[in-house]
């Protein structure tokens, strides 16, 4: 039940809100909905829901500068972590979002193809900063850039790192580059092309908020060729990462004994939300152990149902008949979506 008048509502004539462009977006919801007795229930979002206990920061650590051993001990631990070579740049960020927002600016102007559908800022980002860009279907695309999110968001759509590795190889016989987005690769490592970096014409961007479920930490990597990862760290300029990230970074990057439970956790709880989804008479048709992609053609009527419950869903202005689950996290929530969906 809701406790407040939602400001704005479907009207049941065809007339709706637009929906947010990415998930995550409560104040939107709470407008659209209103603001439930109990709670918000976010599954909009592709994240851990059981985040590393990295505990709160000291008073120090917003006071004080990040030092240049403080990166140091980052840049080391993420190397350690995605299995980065000797050979190969690595750079940090506020967020993978940062380094998606630089790479088309450090890049000659170009033809750019970006495998759709996808996550939209990559399109976004390179057509405003100048590029041709065309969204394709076949990795195979002539461009002088390709961009893959591998696996993807939303429809989990994964490419074998020989694939990958192919692909880059012939964009930098003539001077291009693969971007390979690994956003939701840390579950399933041997998916990753990080270990493969250091060539010319590949470059791999890691976004820790997701497997760590601390996506308000911001603090994402590209990993590539040293001459990248450099123009990037320029563009970026200093204390690009804020202290309590860079703490909570090395200390959650060298965790290997959570990372390796988190693993075999994440599986298990996916496979309890298909089980939810698919009594709900919902057909699954991609996603990963992160989220769910589910196609229905009650896909608009179901997340009105579900946002009116408290329960905020994401929903795809390109294909009305898409819905994403994030994982619930913990029985209670998995029970509170079972009985939404049987409302």
């Amino acid at each position: 039940m809701l406790a407040k008048t939602a400001k704005t509502r479907w009207d049941g004539k065809g007339v709706r809100p637009p929906l947010p462009a990415h998930g995550g977006d409560i104040a939107w919801a709470r407008d659209v909905f209103g603001e439930p007795q109990d709670g918000w229930l976010d599954l909009s979002t592709g994240l851990n829901p059981w985040p590393y206990p990295v505990g709160a920061p000291t008073t120090e650590d917003w006071a004080r500068l990040p030092t240049r051993n403080m990166d140091e001990s980052l840049m080391d631990a993420a190397g350690r972590f995605y299995g980065v070579p000797a050979g190969a740049g690595i750079v940090a960020a506020s967020g993978a979002q940062a380094l998606i927002q630089w790479l088309p600016r450090i890049v000659p102007p170009s033809f750019v193809a970006v495998l759709a559908p996808t996550y939209a800022e990559h399109a976004t980002v390179w057509r405003r900063a100048g590029h041709d860009v065309t969204e394709v279907e076949s990795l195979a695309a002539t461009a002088d850039v390709v961009v893959v999110v591998n696996p993807n968001n939303p429809d989990g759509r994964v490419f074998s790192v020989k694939t990958l590795l192919e692909r880059a190889g012939k964009l930098a016989s003539r001077g291009g580059l693969l971007i390979v987005d690994e956003a939701f690769a840390d579950s399933e490592p041997a998916l990753s092309l990080s270990g493969a970096c250091g060539r010319p014409g590949l470059v791999v961007l890691k976004s820790f908020g997701k497997f760590f479920g601390l996506a308000g930490l911001r603090l994402g990597f590209a990993i590539g060729p040293r001459s990248v990862c450099r123009a990037l760290a320029d563009c970026l300029g200093p204390w690009a990462v804020a202290t309590p990230a860079l703490n909570a970074g090395i200390r959650a990057l060298g965790d290997r004994a959570w990372a390796e439970e988190t693993r075999r956790r994440l599986p298990r709880a996916r496979q309890a939300l298909d089980e939810v989804l698919t009594a709900a008479g919902l057909r699954l048709v991609g996603g990963t152990d992160l989220f769910r992609l589910v196609e229905t053609d009650r896909a608009e009527d179901l997340f009105q149902r579900l946002g009116k419950q408290g329960v905020l869903v994401r929903g795809f202005q390109y294909n009305d008949r898409w819905l994403r689950f994030g994982l619930p996290g913990g029985d209670d929530n998995l029970a509170r979506l079972r009985a939404a969906l049987r409302q």
